[in-house]
């Protein structure tokens, strides 16, 4: 059992490395350490909060967000906590294109194959309509449909009302 919880871990832990070493500028190694053994020891006990209906990845850096801020308040560093806050907003676009794709995948395998294909060549890869058409031997407009539908599926799971 301990093999496999570190296997799950071990991404996770190389994506906070990453996180906090972008906005631990004046800090330790070992402050790092810390820093990410204590995110990962509350995202496991945290776990059975997450919904997976939703986007892993905001829950995941929200908890790292949060511990962060509490590591400059814990260290007197309120100026910093507050400047993490208001660069959260331009920083987090950097998570995001690292992990939007995850969770953008995750969310189109609920979705049947067609209407999946169709939004992942058109909306995603930017073929036209008329392309995926022809590739897949559908109208254009059943193309237009299936988007149509998969889409509103995916919103509807988002909100959580599927």
């Amino acid at each position: 059992m301990r093999g496999r919880i570190g296997v799950c871990f071990t991404p996770l832990r190389t994506l906070l490395i990453a996180y906090y070493g972008r906005r631990m500028g004046g800090g330790t190694r070992a402050d790092m350490e810390d820093l990410v053994q204590e995110t990962l020891l509350a995202l496991h006990s945290r776990k059975a909060t997450y919904d997976r209906e939703r986007p892993f990845t905001a829950w995941f850096f929200a908890i790292a967000r949060y511990k962060l801020i509490d590591h400059h308040r814990g260290r007197g560093g309120r100026a910093a906590a507050e400047i993490e806050l208001a660069g959260d907003v331009e920083d987090d676009f950097r998570e995001e294109a690292v992990t939007a794709r995850m969770d953008v995948e995750r969310l189109l395998e609920s979705l049947p194959a067609k209407q999946r294909e169709f939004i992942r060549q058109v909306r995603l890869e930017g073929q036209s309509v008329s392309d995926t058409a022809d590739r897949y031997g559908q109208t254009e407009s059943a193309i237009k449909v299936g988007i149509h539908r998969g889409i509103k599926a995916l919103s509807q799971r988002l909100r959580g009302d599927a």
